[in-house]
């Protein structure tokens, strides 16, 4: 039999499509089928899937169905497809970083976000493509190629996950997980016109999660809505201690917790950055008017400051690029992965002045490695050199303290801050791919949560009158995801939010 999108889930819902499981309207095996079939049928538009797990997925899907039809107790997942970034480890297929340089791995275990989804019963379809080692913001540094934007493919649809916030906006999947270091769930999902939540630095365990910034590294969920976001979340979070920055905090049941009223919410606007010259003017207005989307659901306005905020970009890009060095040291040919096929010069003969073992480390690192990688080891490595370490990162730790001093200063006032995800709508492929500098100021208004290690949220507000998504950012204290969670679920039902997807990808 053939299902249509309309058949499957008219709204786009996990909560939908595990009624319809549940009630035998559909199996597993077919929900699985459905999905993996509008991969095939679309991912040559828009080149999101990197490698597909089709033939486990159909294995695991029969065994949900078989476990139903006995009665059993199943997860809060079971049965439902979800796709994973290409940077958490999966015992099925390869685990590539979107690099050359593990192009051919394959892990010998799971990552812990992969175990809890397969613990809750959740089916993994696919791996996702990323900017290498997620150092990128338009996923077009992979070994894959660029990732496309299914509501223009002409345009990126942001990074580092911006495959994950694709899948989604395609619906690939109803839910897709992919890691954020400084912004990389929160602006593709404003690219895409998904959802997507940055957790709590250490709400979820970052075992199997292949490192790049470990201070600032989370794993978070896309999905069309805020409800769906938090049944994931809440299979994904909790104490793991296999990460020694695992938090033993218990997990809030957050899709339980989503129907606060938003009588007394206070919410923070930050008015330099809804004023900033930068912001795009659509943008601005959106902004404003879910500012008052939210008022008119009793919530208090209230203006704040983030004083250092001007200092985050600076920061970000010294502290991410010293914790990539140091991380990314452990690629050298010698151990797993790439290894250059040949340690001769490039005129044919071995240099006497480098061993053969130094010869093979330079090529392999510099023949595996793309060159927006090569360039934050480089920064990273001279930042933490001799002469260097205090003047750039150790002053960079100072700051990113004052940065989160402000965010606790904010938070006395405030139970959420409110404002952009990202200064415009999504660019066109290959506009920035030559100017760094332009392209990691479009982390200005999210790299702050993960200095400071908060959780953050973006949702979808409208589109520019070209039809690209807007999207709109929402910050809590330290382990306030049932706030967060609950102020995005409460402007979705106020603005009668409904997801969508591209009329491209709608048959």
């Amino acid at each position: 039999m053939s299902y249509s999108l309309g058949m499957i889930d008219s709204r786009f819902s996990i909560e939908s499509l595990r009624s319809q499981l549940q009630q035998g309207q559909i199996s597993s095996r077919e929900a699985v089928s459905f999905f993996l079939e509008r991969i095939e049928r679309y991912n040559a538009r828009i080149n999101v899937i990197v490698s597909s797990m089709a033939e486990a997925a159909l294995e695991q899907a029969q065994v949900i169905d078989d476990r139903r039809a006995r009665g059993e107790s199943l997860g809060p997942l079971a049965g439902v497809p979800i796709v994973v970034k290409d940077i958490l480890c999966t015992r099925s297929g390869k685990t590539t970083c979107g690099s050359r340089i593990l192009e051919n791995y394959v892990s010998p275990f799971d990552a812990h976000v992969v175990e809890q989804l397969e613990r809750a019963g959740a089916i993994v379809l696919a791996k996702t493509n990323l900017d290498e080692f997620a150092m990128g913001g338009s996923t077009e540094n992979s070994i894959f190629g660029a990732s496309r934007n299914p509501w223009d493919t002409t345009r990126t649809c942001g990074g580092s996950s911006g495959g994950s916030a694709a899948a989604i906006a395609a619906a690939f999947a109803p839910a897709a997980i992919g890691t954020d270091t400084g912004g990389s769930i929160r602006q593709p999902a404003a690219f895409c016109g998904v959802c997507g939540i940055k957790p709590t630095y250490g709400r979820v365990s970052r075992y199997g999660l292949i490192a790049y910034g470990s201070s600032l590294d989370v794993a978070g969920v896309f999905a069309h809505s805020v409800s769906d976001l938090a049944v994931v979340l809440e299979s994904i979070a909790g104490h793991d201690p296999r990460d020694s920055t695992s938090l033993p905090n218990a997990v809030t049941p957050y899709s339980s917790e989503l129907h606060g009223r938003g009588a007394g919410l206070r919410i923070g606007v930050v008015r330099e950055h809804i004023e900033s010259p930068g912001l795009d003017s659509e943008l601005r207005q959106s902004l404003l008017a879910a500012i008052e989307v939210v008022r008119g659901q009793g919530a208090e306005i209230v203006d704040i400051s983030l004083p250092h905020s001007k200092y985050c970009i600076p920061t970000y890009y010294i502290i991410a690029p010293c914790e990539a060095s140091s991380n990314l040291s452990r690629y050298d040919g010698a151990h797993f992965g790439f290894r250059a096929a040949s340690t001769e010069d490039g005129k044919g003969k071995s240099s006497p002045t480098v061993s053969p073992l130094d010869a093979m480390y330079e090529r392999t690192r510099s023949e595996g490695f793309g060159p927006e990688v090569r360039r934050r080891i480089l920064l990273g490595t001279y930042a933490l050199s001799a002469g260097y370490y205090d003047a750039y990162y150790l002053k960079a730790l100072k700051v990113r303290r004052l940065i989160r001093q402000d965010y606790d200063q904010a938070f006395e006032k405030v139970d959420v801050i409110l404002g952009p995800t990202t200064p415009t709508p999504a660019f066109r492929l290959g506009e920035k791919v030559n100017d760094p500098v332009q392209l990691y100021l479009e982390d200005l208004f999210t790299v702050g949560a993960n200095l400071a290690g908060i959780p953050a949220l973006s949702i979808p507000i409208g589109r520019t009158q070209s039809g690209l998504p807007l999207g709109m950012q929402l910050q809590a204290p330290p382990l306030q995801e049932s706030s967060l969670l609950s102020a995005g679920h409460m402007y979705q039902i106020a603005s009668g939010y409904q997801p969508s997807i591209p009329s491209d990808f709608a048959a």
